[in-house]
């Protein structure tokens, strides 16, 4: 909940995104956490991977200087161009299906007309609603965000770009209005844009958020995935030698806290998601192994979240009964495939893919429903959007 991109395209939908951008002031606060203590947990998954297409990896979030699906803050030097063949028609249901562990899942479809070649769905919130954005981020073809509402027609997308921005992306929200993301002033051929972390208020107004460091890289990538109904959200920013350094940022203090691993506080780190009980989830460089692993802290630990076999585990989303997803890849190059997965204390590993985009799905967000969202890519290409709802 809590956490959580070639033709110009025309836009149709109400905007929300209005007024000047309101950048918020004051001297910014820094606290490193005390170190909680490590715990690595690798258990085995509750249903296989299940057997499908190579496809284009895919991730979280990725930084607008690349927008090619991949995990956030680690950019891709070049953009696949978005397809142009017929599209998985928005707001298709698949049939239920039964993971290993006996949970049962409805799948649908949900693309913004707008861009049905290119959708990523990134948080949702206990009301149901949704936050993504559609666009490949390739020149001329920006991203571009939007709120999707319940009950998921074309006329519930709401637009929502800082005001000035060249592109922007809505990468989580709360239960009480505020949304956040990042935003670009540019879309370069190259695809070597800008970064920059924003918040939305209730009442409108946008803010930025980019934590204050003397070793930026350039250009700037600072990104907020995430937030909770304290307001407090969560990101990163990228160094010059091009490591992520996870944060916090309580949107009415101003005030950054540091988010690392307590036994390798300079491995290369991205908080992706948090929840009403400050539980942090995300993903980092794992010191021991070398590989990307995911995480959550809690409780005063550090839970390394790993799935068995996997070359890498990326946490994107974490809701209040600390159940985490996110997406694990299987093999390398272009033999990898991309599975998501969900992960609770007590039931551990399950694999999750959705039925059109076996071996390319990606799970992003999770509410205290446990209602999931996120992306796959689909037969001809394109990325699409998803919404998952448990059948209780």
């Amino acid at each position: 909940m809590m956490n959580a991109n070639l033709k110009r395209l025309r836009i149709t939908a109400v905007t929300v995104a209005v007024g000047g951008l309101a950048v918020a002031g004051g001297t910014y606060a820094l606290a490193a956490n005390a170190g909680p203590a490590r715990l690595d947990v690798a258990n085995g998954l509750a249903s296989a991977p299940a057997p499908g297409v190579s496809a284009t990896p895919v991730g979280m979030p990725t930084p607008v200087m690349s927008m090619t699906p991949g995990p956030a803050g680690t950019p891709i030097p070049t953009g696949t161009p978005a397809a142009t063949a017929t599209p998985t028609p928005p707001g298709m249901t698949s049939p239920a299906m039964t993971t290993g562990n006996g949970s049962s899942y409805r799948f649908q479809t949900l693309d913004d007309a707008n861009d049905v070649t290119f959708n990523q769905l990134l948080g949702i919130n206990n009301e149901g609603v949704i936050a993504g954005y559609f666009g490949s981020g390739a020149q001329d073809h920006p991203n571009k965000g939007y709120l999707l509402l319940p009950p998921y027609s074309q006329g519930s997308y709401r637009n929502e770009n800082v005001p000035g921005s060249a592109q922007t992306q809505v990468t989580g929200l709360n239960d009480l209005g505020v949304t956040v993301g990042f935003w670009s002033s540019m879309n370069n051929a190259s695809q070597v844009n800008d970064n920059f972390a924003f918040y939305r208020l209730r009442n409108g107004t946008f803010g930025n958020a980019n934590f204050p460091t003397g070793d930026a890289a350039n250009p700037t990538v600072d990104q907020l995935l995430g937030v909770n109904d304290g307001d407090v959200a969560v990101g990163f920013w990228t160094d010059g030698q091009g490591n992520n350094h996870g944060y916090t940022y309580n949107i009415n203090s101003h005030r950054f806290t540091v988010v690392g691993d307590p036994n390798a506080p300079t491995a290369s780190l991205t908080a992706a998601a948090i929840n009403n009980f400050g539980q942090v989830a995300g993903f980092y460089t794992n010191p021991v192994t070398g590989n990307t692993d995911g995480f959550l802290r809690a409780g005063g630990r550090f839970i390394d979240l790993a799935v068995p076999g996997a070359a890498s585990t990326t946490a994107l989303g974490v809701n209040d009964f600390d159940e985490v997803v996110g997406v694990y890849t299987v093999g390398s190059g272009g033999n990898a495939q991309m599975h998501g997965f969900t992960w609770t204390p007590r039931g551990g590993f399950a694999s999750i893919d959705e039925p059109q985009g076996m071996g390319t799905t990606t799970i992003n967000g999770v509410n205290d429903r446990g209602d999931l969202v996120g992306f796959y890519v689909d037969s001809v290409g394109n990325t699409d959007g998803f919404l998952v709802t448990p059948q209780h």
